[in-house]
């Protein structure tokens, strides 16, 4: 079990590295006035809006905006944790992590439901946002996995029952 859960994290900490640059640059576009970002980066958006169909992008619906703020002020923050976490084999690791893939879970489910149900979406455009469903499982279900391989710690004790003394 602990080499799989190596395995899961590596691959959530690309993930992770990847939204960690992805959040701030690009979806706060959608966000944010488009002068504070650099031309590059805005037709970079704008390749990517074009390419894959993508009218969220585009159309900014109210609950899409309100998905991009929930990414950048709850959603960015657990990333920045959750890669400390990894580096450093925090404790509380699987906390956040279980946190971030609880939220992950619930906004793309509200997305892909739109995705799906306007019959806007393209095939193309579904294949871009699905990964981020199973994303948000796999950090949800290495979330309710502990910390393999290390002893708990009540301070700098271990957690075990004491004898008592007569």
């Amino acid at each position: 079990m602990g080499i799989l859960c190596k395995v899961v994290d590596m691959l959530l900490l690309v993930a992770f590295m990847v939204m960690l640059v992805a959040g701030p640059l690009i979806d706060a576009q959608l966000v944010l006035p488009e002068a504070t970002f650099p031309e590059v980066l805005v037709r970079l958006k704008q390749q990517y809006a074009e390419e894959y169909q993508d009218y969220l992008m585009v159309e900014k619906p109210h609950f899409f905006v309100a998905l991009v703020w929930l990414e950048l002020i709850f959603q960015w923050p657990l990333v920045l944790l959750n890669i400390y976490g990894i580096l450093a084999s925090k404790h509380w690791f699987h906390t956040t992590c279980l946190i971030y893939g609880a939220s992950v879970i619930t906004a793309m489910t509200a997305l892909l439901g739109e995705l799906m149900g306007s019959q806007k979406a393209s095939d193309k455009l579904l294949t871009v946002y699905s990964p981020f469903m199973g994303l948000g499982v796999l950090a949800f279900l290495r979330g309710l996995v502990p910390n393999l391989g290390k002893a708990q710690t009540i301070g700098k004790r271990p957690a075990m029952a004491r004898e008592k003394r007569a």
